[in-house]
């Protein structure tokens, strides 16, 4: 057992405006793209905490999947900071649609070896008990997830332990996060996908969050081909708008080196401004201007809480060598 610093952002009060919406998502999204660098990189200049922000686009791979490893954060942490236009929808996924019972809702990020350095199981053996159980949809004994859960992780990466697996969660290693509630100790394996088209089912899995497309209806259904809830998030004038919109200019920034990119590639003075605010921290520790992007977040939307979590890692056939919690700033 080892104990892991968390920073918490608490809400305060709802968003009062685009630009610390932004400045909120930034952030995040900065952490996802951080701690998706492959581990030789990062050992090369001595940690996480050395790379400058100004580095990122040079040792960053371009990957179809970094906008979805920064989704999962940003989802995430929408529940855990008990958003209410994404808590609603996530609950009605899990109660009305899944049949899980209880009423305190709580999200556990599971990303072990999947983005190089990223591998994290975020407070899982404080969260879970010896009873807490995954529903799989089917009429057996829900199997306990606190038994699998090391050799779930494993499966990511071992096809012999996917095959060890009970068969109705031998595609759990898929998961993306866990939902369910605390007070029933009732869990659902849940599959995150930025593009909807890549959503898949799989044995264990019950729940899939995809965004939805502007203008056109987020409404929760039932996916009977991939045998998933289908839960979009809403995207027309709230949380995945502000998402894009932040993922959009640090794509725009990465690609111009960091520098303040041409006013063709990033049109939008707002956007601009919340670009030059990295400009100007470009020779600064990525960890650092998280850290100092927080009073333009809106400072009286949230308050800090630092605390000290217990962490059990996994065994050494998962290999998880890090165990991180992403900024809780995705309030939206």
């Amino acid at each position: 057992m080892s104990n892991l610093a968390i920073q918490r952002e608490i809400q305060l009060s709802p968003v009062a405006d685009p630009y610390s919406a932004l400045m909120a998502l930034v952030r995040p999204i900065l952490q996802g793209l951080l701690y998706s660098l492959k581990q030789d990189v990062i050992g090369e200049i001595g940690g996480h905490q050395n790379l400058k922000l100004k580095m990122l686009p040079r040792f960053r791979r371009s990957s179809d999947g970094d906008v979805g490893i920064c989704f999962e954060y940003a989802v995430h942490e929408a529940i855990r900071k008990k958003n209410p236009m994404i808590l609603e929808r996530v609950n009605d996924a899990l109660s009305r649609h899944c049949g899980v019972p209880g009423s305190n809702i709580e999200s556990i990020l599971f990303g072990a070896e999947k983005t190089g350095a990223l591998q994290l199981i975020d407070t899982a053996h404080n969260i879970l008990t010896e009873n807490s159980r995954i529903l799989t949809g089917g009429r057996h004994q829900p199997p306990k997830l606190k038994n699998y859960l090391d050799n779930i992780a494993a499966a990511f990466r071992l096809c012999s332990y996917r095959e060890a697996l009970p068969n109705s969660i031998n595609g759990l290693w898929k998961a993306d996060l866990f939902l369910g509630y605390t007070d029933s100790d009732r869990w659902v394996g849940t599959t995150v996908k930025i593009n909807p088209s890549a959503l898949e089912g799989a044995q264990g899995l019950r729940v899939g969050i995809v965004p939805s497309h502007y203008g056109l209806t987020d409404k929760i259904f039932f996916d009977d081909r991939k045998n998933l809830v289908v839960c979009p998030m809403p995207y027309d004038g709230s949380f995945m708008q502000f998402f894009y919109g932040a993922w959009g200019i640090i794509m725009q920034l990465i690609d111009a080196d960091m520098n303040m990119p041409k006013e063709v590639n990033l049109p939008n003075p707002l956007d601009r401004q919340v670009a030059s605010q990295l400009v100007q921290r470009r020779d600064h520790p990525i960890l650092d201007v998280i850290q100092a992007l927080t009073p333009l977040a809106q400072p009286h939307l949230l308050k800090n809480v630092q605390s000290q979590a217990d962490i059990q890692q996994g065994n050494d056939v998962s290999q998880t060598d890090s165990i991180i919690s992403p900024i809780p700033s995705i309030i939206v």
